[in-house]
């Protein structure tokens, strides 16, 4: 049997330790709407473990307010800006087998100039964007 490629089924982690194979990833704001759908009853405890590659800076801002979010560098190289309720603004720079954490409620975004790959572990229930025409977060 072969192994699941992450990049195309992310998976979700819930609430007693259990992990599900998701349906193929189709990047669209529907497909992570579905999600929260799908895994309603995990609440907050829920986490999306997913793997992305882009050699783009990201084109927003986003925020999980209920809990953190884990941020893992494969390869290539990513700078990571977090800025956090308190006002403070981080710039974390990622290569790879580095992370970072972004805590809960922090509005980051990232930038990359090649291609990067990066595991995320997500707490995706409330997620919000914003467009990232501005320096910093609202």
């Amino acid at each position: 049997m072969p192994g699941i490629d992450i990049s195309k089924h992310p998976i979700h982690l819930g609430r007693g330790a259990q992990a599900s194979v998701e349906p193929e990833f189709t990047g669209s704001m529907q497909w992570y709407a579905d999600y929260v759908v799908r895994h309603s009853d995990d609440g907050a405890e829920a986490r999306l473990v997913s793997l992305h590659r882009f050699s783009e800076s990201w084109s927003v801002w986003e925020m999980h307010p209920h809990g953190a979010e884990v941020v893992l560098c494969l390869s290539g190289h990513m700078t990571l800006h977090q800025d956090g309720q308190d006002g403070t603004v981080q710039r974390v720079d990622l290569g790879p087998g580095e992370y970072a954490i972004n805590a809960a409620g922090t509005w980051h975004t990232a930038d990359a100039q090649a291609e990067v790959s990066a595991l995320f572990i997500t707490a995706g229930v409330g997620t919000e964007h914003r467009p990232r025409d501005s320096a910093a977060a609202p």
